[in-house]
């Protein structure tokens, strides 16, 4: 069967379905269909991420992620506000708990402003009145930060796109493109589909489908673990919102913290390892043809070299729940090993180029009928509905 739509668009997580509801805000009565290889929505990096609401501070002034930050999280309360999504506006703590983290923390605050943040330096006394079991000297305190339910986000993202005409497909999977003057056919298990234009937002599998009309400018997506816990309610008064330890600014990832989710919940996390398999959610998650594709890319081996340290522990705290306490314990010292539980991880889809160096901010291509979203990591749930105006503008302008 050949379905011919205006636009496809390849991913039902947050950034597909945010691209589909806001296409369809601006083209009244075009026709679109979102095609999903999973049964149902953002089974993957949207609805497997700690729900945070993503201030701005920690990006560079002037990038994407900067920018769609700030605007996207603007965006978000909004569309939670109008559509009746649970959110929260409860700020969040970023707290150094040695002297030598002081200059790091210090310049997040100066980022900040650089970025049109509000951020407060706070002393021990008033980190104490924000969360009274948090250890440190000082802390940034930044009352933006907020937290929201991405799946609930997603449902009403589907619920608009349908009142607008379009359609979801789940359990079909892309087997091929073709690009012509026409537009562009998709292959995919269930059916043919005919389409003037394609949006990529596949995710963790985002690179594959850009090698289908050689779009992914020689990126390549690793898929990184992110591992959590969750505090077993009788001690989840120890966190009262969310707290961050001050990053380490030569490893692309935040460290391990704390955040109280919209449902009440505390979890802890996530740590960051290489997984095995793109949707490779435990060890023994592991995909031949992935660990190949690791061990042949030259770029991944000069990562390892350059964080191999740093990788290492994240490893051993990922083997070792008493690793993983300890660093949790530099935070909120009252937490024990037998306050955590187990909750299920999330994959980033993290792109890298063929020099080994991770992308460090979003990433949309454009190829003759197509448009690629090949690097879109936290805060990109934040910053979906700022995405997607810009990924319309590139179609209007196509």
């Amino acid at each position: 069967m050949l379905n011919r739509v205006d636009l496809t668009v390849i991913g039902a997580g947050i950034i597909g379905l945010a691209t589909a509801h806001r296409y369809l805000a601006a083209h009244p009565g075009k026709s679109v269909l979102v095609v999903e290889k999973e049964s149902g929505l953002a089974r993957h990096q949207t609805g497997r991420n700690s729900g945070v609401l993503h201030s701005g501070i920690y990006y560079l002034p002037g990038s994407m992620k900067a920018q769609m930050a700030v605007s996207g999280r603007s965006a978000m309360v909004d569309f939670c506000k109008e559509n009746g999504v649970p959110h929260e506006v409860c700020g969040k703590v970023i707290v150094a708990t040695r002297r030598d983290e002081l200059d790091r923390l210090h310049s997040l605050q100066v980022r900040a402003g650089e970025n049109g943040l509000e951020a407060e330096l706070i002393d021990r006394k008033r980190l104490a009145e924000i969360e009274p079991h948090c250890a440190g000297i000082e802390a940034v305190y930044v009352p933006s930060t907020g937290i929201v339910s991405y799946d609930a986000v997603c449902d009403a993202l589907r619920d608009r796109i349908e009142l607008a005409g379009g359609s979801v497909r789940y359990d079909t999977s892309v087997l091929g493109i073709e690009e012509s003057e026409e537009g562009a056919r998709i292959s995919t298990s269930t059916c043919e589909i005919k389409a003037s234009l394609v949006v990529n937002c596949a995710g963790l599998r985002c690179d594959q489908v850009a090698q289908m009309v050689s779009a992914s400018e020689g990126n390549r997506i690793v898929p990184f673990r992110g591992e959590y816990f969750e505090i077993v309610p009788e001690r989840s008064h120890l966190v009262k919102g969310l707290i961050y330890p001050v990053p380490d600014p030569s490893f692309p990832f935040l460290g391990v913290h704390l955040t109280r989710m919209i449902d009440g919940s505390v979890h802890a996390g996530p740590n960051a390892v290489l997984a095995l398999a793109r949707e490779g959610y435990r060890w023994r998650d592991i995909s031949a043809v992935q660990v190949l594709e690791h061990l042949t890319n030259r770029g991944l081996w000069k990562l390892a070299r350059k964080y191999w340290r740093t990788g290492a522990e994240e490893v051993w705290r990922s083997m070792n729940k008493r690793a993983f306490v300890r660093a949790l314990q530099r935070l909120v010292p009252e937490i024990r090993a037998e306050d955590l539980e187990a909750s299920p991880a999330g994959v980033r889809a993290q792109a890298m180029d063929a020099d080994g160096q991770l992308l460090d901010d979003f990433a949309i291509t454009q190829a003759r009928n197509s448009l690629h979203v090949l690097n879109a990591p936290s805060p990109a749930a934040t910053a979906s509905l700022e995405i997607a105006d810009q990924i319309v503008r590139m179609i209007d302008a196509h």
